[in-house]
């Protein structure tokens, strides 16, 4: 590899951001890469916590910001804001290589501009399965993509099934198993103290909206929160993310402030989420966290409804229909148990040095941004 690659990272959520971290670091400690960070999305709304200031707190460098949301039910104009300010911010920047992440619609964006400006775009956990719009939304970006950094072969599959290229899959983990160690985590004791949670046992709280069946969201909403209500649990309870539905979850939430039982907060620092992962009773909602990071931990996750349909098949994870009795039951029935876990299926944590030795090869600078279909 010759001169110094222009990188840039676009993140639009607090989950995403999670997921880039390591290789934002990695690569800005590195004097090969002039890296830079486009942060939109749920970031800049002071309604999900303006998560922009944990991009600024973890000392990271060259951070622009847009802001591009046109309200929940308007996914397709945020769609397009974001396409018009990324467009602009590239034509200044002229990056060598555009990083995206997953499923939602600023993802959609960078690879819309990327693909079409030539410049090579490289998608991070494509080839998953997820259900709902994000599904559609996540395959979209691989075709628009020209390199996929992939958490597992199941994945890579999938892709080779899409009619990707084989030579322009990567599999490097899931690359938040990086900060996942128990021991560069913080304490659980300064957590709590950080975020004013008295409890000495809790659950997570994790419900998002499913964007393919909005006619029945305000419905779901009460189911969940009636069976939180009724569990007699504590609870950290986190926003949902900001897609359609979210203000019939949210106008839900309302029933549990001033409940003793319930902490409610718009965001959780990363590294502080994943504490109070590693502590929990349990994890419910709908959350990829539920199939994803939980499992590490060995903590029981009772997955709600048909979100995170086909992804995870952990034994620590029970999936339960919107039905009051059975979500009371299975929580009074859980037990936290150390399962055996095969937790490889989401890489050793070490998704960060395989990126590294990827862009530091001259394999991937090498790409033909005019992509070609491998048929089967």
């Amino acid at each position: 590899m010759s001169n110094q690659k222009k990188i840039v990272f676009l993140t639009g959520t607090r989950a995403d951001f999670g997921k880039f971290k390591s290789l934002i670091k990695i690569t800005q400690e590195n004097s090969h890469f002039n890296v830079q960070i486009f942060a939109t999305g749920m970031h800049l709304d002071e309604k999900y916590g303006s998560t922009v200031n944990e991009i600024y707190k973890s000392g990271f460098k060259n951070i622009h910001t847009f802001k591009n949301h046109a309200g929940a039910e308007f996914m397709d104009r945020t769609l397009a804001k974001t396409i018009q300010g990324f467009s602009e911010y590239i034509a200044e920047q002229k990056p060598d290589l555009i990083l995206v992440h997953g499923d939602r619609v600023e993802a959609l964006a960078g690879a819309i501009v990327g693909s079409l400006n030539n410049i090579l775009v490289a998608h991070i956990e494509g080839g998953e399965i997820s259900g709902t719009i994000d599904e559609l939304i996540r395959h979209s970006v691989s075709k628009l993509s020209h390199l996929h950094l992939v958490s597992n072969y199941e994945a890579k599959k999938r892709l080779i099934q899409m009619g990707e290229l084989e030579s322009s899959i990567y599999v490097i983990g899931s690359p938040d198993l990086d900060l996942m160690n128990p021991n560069s985590l913080p304490k659980l004791d300064i957590v709590k103290k950080y975020y004013e949670i008295p409890f000495d046992n809790f659950a997570i709280v994790m419900f998002h909206p499913v964007t393919t069946d909005y006619k029945n969201i305000r419905k779901s909403a009460k189911i969940f929160v009636d069976s939180l209500l009724k569990s007699e649990e504590n609870y950290v309870v986190i926003y949902p993310n900001n897609d359609l539905g979210t203000e019939e979850i949210l106008e839900e939430y309302k029933r549990l402030k001033n409940n003793s039982k319930f902490k409610i907060y718009p965001s959780l620092r990363f590294e502080y989420f994943l504490r109070l992962l590693k502590e929990t009773k349990f994890i419910i909602g709908n959350s990829s966290a539920g199939v994803r990071e939980a499992p590490y931990y060995k903590v029981p996750t009772i997955d709600i409804g048909t979100r995170q349909n086909n992804r995870g098949r952990a034994n620590s994870i029970i999936n339960v229909d919107y039905n009051l009795d059975k979500i009371l039951l299975t929580i009074n029935n859980l037990k936290r148990t150390e399962h055996d876990l095969d937790i490889t299926e989401f890489g050793e944590g070490n998704s960060n040095e395989l990126f590294l030795d990827l862009l530091e090869s001259d394999v991937i600078w090498q790409v033909n941004c005019q992509k070609q279909f491998q048929d089967l």
